[in-house]
């Protein structure tokens, strides 16, 4: 087509084969808009597309993708309010006849199997590294492997107890995101050949971290659970896995110092507290020592 379309918060640049958005910055503007910049969506990924009368006076375009074609939207499962979602288009109400005539363009675009399931992720999540900072600790991805590194204040006595995780691609069969938005969110790795048991709550799940007070926002968190879920995604398709490294419960070596000694001291709270045992607090000393 090689036209381009202006919208609130966005612009439309359609290409023969695809559509690449480029969400404009402002202060008024979606903060997850801003966290993408831009995205190019194939018109493969697309499942259908419509025009509906948005709020004051607006029109809005909106592109619906195929399921799970895009990692962002399949980590989001359908979470997101109305005003983030990536593939609307909002115009001014006088702007409806371009927007319907744009539609039917997209339309016929439309492969044959637009209304099936995609068998592999059409849209680049965010590219790592990322991180962000949850209630209960810090976040890391690197593009290999997710790091939790527990704070002082908020994680349990149980998420202490296991000390800071680090989770390979390899070992994971998945990601559970709850918007930070809602009661109790959280980012939950699922790890691969886990019990079907149900996990428990998030904040003793040492595979997850919570949001709350803040903390996890939407425009930080999902990003980085769309990109975890798309190198997990390519990890189960690769036909040549390499063999997968060991995973390390206790973070990287060579830490600071004096982080492995405030964790120490924690340490020695929670034991005289007698949340931990003797043999425990020996171990988990020992562990962080080694990390020197």
């Amino acid at each position: 087509m090689g036209d381009v379309l202006a919208g609130f918060h966005a612009v439309w640049e359609f290409d023969t084969d695809s559509v690449l958005i480029r969400f404009e910055r402002g202060i008024r503007r979606p903060k997850l808009f801003q966290a993408l910049g831009e995205r190019r969506v194939p018109y493969e990924a697309l499942r259908s597309v419509e025009v509906s009368e948005g709020r004051r006076g607006t029109v809005v375009l909106h592109a619906v993708p195929r399921r799970g074609a895009d990692p962002l939207m399949e980590a989001a499962d359908g979470q997101l309010k109305e005003d983030s979602d990536p593939y609307r288009l909002v115009l001014p109400a006088e702007r409806e006849t371009l927007a319907e005539f744009y539609a039917d363009e997209l339309r016929t675009a439309l492969g044959p199997v637009a209304k099936e399931p995609a068998d592999r992720h059409l849209v680049a999540a965010p590219e790592a590294p990322l991180h962000f900072k949850a209630y209960d600790g810090k976040a890391s991805f690197d593009g290999r492997s997710v790091a939790f590194r527990w704070s002082w204040t908020g994680a349990s006595s149980a998420k202490w107890k296991c000390g800071d995780r680090n989770f390979t691609v390899g070992e994971l069969a998945g990601v559970e995101w709850r918007s930070p938005e809602v009661l109790n969110g959280y980012l939950r790795l699922l790890e691969r050949g886990a019990r079907d048991t149900a996990p428990g709550e998030a904040d003793q799940d040492p595979a997850a971290v919570v949001f709350g007070l803040g903390y996890g926002p939407v425009h930080e968190s999902l990003p980085f659970a769309a990109a975890v879920l798309q190198a997990v995604r390519a990890a189960e398709s690769d036909q040549e896995t390499p063999e997968r490294e060991p995973v390390r419960r206790a973070g990287d070596a060579g830490r600071d110092p004096a982080d492995i000694a405030d964790r120490i001291r924690h340490l020695g709270e929670l034991h005289e507290a007698g949340l931990l045992t003797d043999d425990e607090f020996s171990a988990k000393k020992a562990d962080l020592l080694a990390e020197l």
